[in-house]
């Protein structure tokens, strides 16, 4: 008895041992992978080329900022690489439509005019969003398998452009890999913004750090963080500029954080084309939750990695800039550190 209950005991042992060993390793081994990608040293000319962007809150255009806001605004960005304003100009409503300016954005005119006269070479881009919804009967989001909600985004992009923005920059999360409605928006949206002298950006998740993680993801957690590298391919090719949105990892500390974004930078440099301005997103937040470590997503560590990324991928690259996200949270050590490590234009 007493040895079958050793036997039955070493069976338990062995069994979780290999448990663990099925679980730790693999999770070591990516840790190790991440911190070695954040080792090494960035190229002198791994620095901002002059096409960063900033996304900015709908205070800009609904009459809580002035034009003491446009003067700091000026002051904090005039001898950076921000070429790009995001402002906040939505959101769509469910079936992707806008309200009236008047409404929507009453005083984006007067910021428009403000931020060209302050700072000329700066655009001005519409922020459009929403929550995307998927499951038959879902409710309260919008539903792009719905071709008369596809149309009206597109009636959207036109209105704002009419309005005065430079541009159209659509975030609408979570946004599925592989997801042909989306592919089909872009198809209609570019042509009808590009026509109107407009430029096109987007918005989207970060690749798969491993092949096909977004499936594997959905299946044991039912959240799909990621996308696919040649969706992201997919998507790059329809726009002018995509911003990658390389925050919310939930990953702990600062050399895995930038090891991560080290990594993605290196996808999606694979993956875009050279006419399409490439941005990877720094996290000009402070928020702690389970998807956000702010003492590790930190703008030091984003930068490195994006250098590093830069240096081992395309150092030459052209059209590859950082987004910044957001004004409103943004503290003077983020704007320092992107400032310091990349933002600062030759010459100031």
């Amino acid at each position: 008895m007493a040895r079958w209950t050793l036997r039955r005991t070493g069976k338990w042992v062995a069994w979780l041992v290999a448990v663990a060993v099925a679980i730790v390793l693999p999770v070591t081994l990516a840790a190790t992978a991440l911190r070695v990608g954040y080792a090494g040293a960035a190229a002198p000319d791994a620095r901002t080329r002059g096409r960063d962007a900033l996304w900015l809150g709908h205070a800009w255009v609904d009459g809580r900022r002035d034009a003491a806001d446009v003067t700091a605004l000026r002051r904090r960005i005039e001898d950076t690489g921000i070429r790009d304003l995001y402002v906040h100009a939505g959101p769509l409503e469910h079936d992707g439509t806008l309200p009236p300016a008047r409404k929507a954005y009453p005083r984006a005119r007067w910021l428009i005019a403000a931020v060209h006269r302050e700072l000329p070479r700066v655009r001005v881009h519409a922020w459009l969003g929403d929550r995307l919804v998927y499951e038959p009967g879902e409710r309260g989001g919008l539903r792009l398998s719905d071709a008369d909600a596809r149309r009206a985004i597109v009636a959207s992009a036109r209105q704002v452009l009419a309005d005065g923005f430079a541009g159209v920059h659509l975030d609408v999360e979570p946004l599925h890999s592989d997801n042909p409605d989306y592919l089909r928006l872009l198809d209609r949206l570019a042509p009808a913004v590009r026509t109107r002298g407009g430029i096109l950006s987007v918005a989207v998740h970060q690749i798969d750090p491993l092949p096909d993680l977004h499936t594997v993801s959905n299946a044991v957690t039912g959240h799909r963080k990621w996308i696919s590298q040649r969706f992201f391919g997919q998507v790059a090719r329809r726009v002018d500029q995509i911003a990658l949105m390389s925050y919310d990892t939930a990953l702990p500390v600062e050399s895995l954080y930038g090891g991560y974004v080290a990594q993605q930078t290196r996808l999606a440099l694979e993956a875009t084309p050279e006419r399409t301005d490439l941005l990877m997103g720094l996290p000009f937040f402070h928020t702690d939750d389970m998807g956000h470590h702010a003492s590790a997503e930190t703008v030091r560590a984003a930068v490195r990695g994006v250098r590093l990324g830069l240096t081992r991928e395309d150092r030459g690259r052209r059209r590859f800039g950082t987004a910044l996200y957001v004004d409103f949270a943004a503290t003077e050590e983020d704007w320092s550190a992107y400032g310091s490590g990349w933002g600062a234009r030759k010459g100031s």
